[in-house]
Order: C-alpha cells, then structure tokens, then sequence
C-alpha cells in the first residue's frame, strides 16, 4: 500500500519561500510510469495543481506559478519536495502532494494535506 505523508512549516511569511516535503512509503519514486505531483486548494476554491516530478527526474510546473516554484527529489529518502518563493496571502491553502500513473487520468494516491497560511 503506497502512502504519501506532507511535511513543513505551517505558517510562512509574506515573501518568505514555502518548504513542503513528501515522504513515500510503500513505492519507490523511480519507478516507472507514476509521476508525483503537488496540488493544492485555497479556502473555499477548487483544488489547484502546482507542479510534478517524473520517474526519472523530469519536472513540469503550472504556467501560472511556473516562476516561483520548484520541485526536487532525494531518491535516497524516496521523497520529493516543493519550494514556492516569494508567498502572499493568496498562497494559503493546504497542500497535497498525490501520485498519478502516466496512463491513467487522475490521482491515485493522496497525502492527508498539510495547511500552509502565509501571513505575518
């Protein structure tokens, strides 16, 4: 059973970078065809998608926080992580990080969420 656990600070401060680190257990992030992502959802929005990291390393990002953000893995920990610069208020929200199988739509596991608010 794969099981994906969200780490990190949860309150940042304006303009302050965001730290969020998911730990995997049950699956190694190397293997083939599963890709792991970040999502996130504002309060009282729809959930969001920040940005993913590949089997092998590739990442892509949401072209709207394409700028601030950045994803790594440590596959020697099997986890990934994700870094978002520059917080404002409208980065709170709590953050998933959730594994998708490149053949299929959606996601097939999720990390409980961790709530992040950016104030001062």
């Amino acid at each position: 059973q794969v099981q994906l656990q969200e780490s990190g600070p949860g309150l940042v401060k304006p303009s302050q970078t965001l730290s969020l680190t998911c730990t995997v257990s049950g699956g190694s992030i190397t293997t083939s065809y599963y890709t792991w992502n970040w999502i996130r959802q504002p309060p009282g929005k729809g959930l969001e998608w920040i940005g993913v990291i590949g089997y092998d390393g590739s990442t892509s990002y949401s072209p709207s926080l394409k700028s601030r953000t950045f994803i790594s893995r440590d596959t020697s920990k099997n986890q990934f992580s994700l870094q978002l610069s520059s917080v404002t208020p409208e980065d709170t929200a709590v953050y998933y990080c959730a594994r998708q199988t490149i053949t299929t739509i959606g996601y097939n596991y999720w990390g409980q969420g961790t709530q992040v608010t950016v104030s001062s």
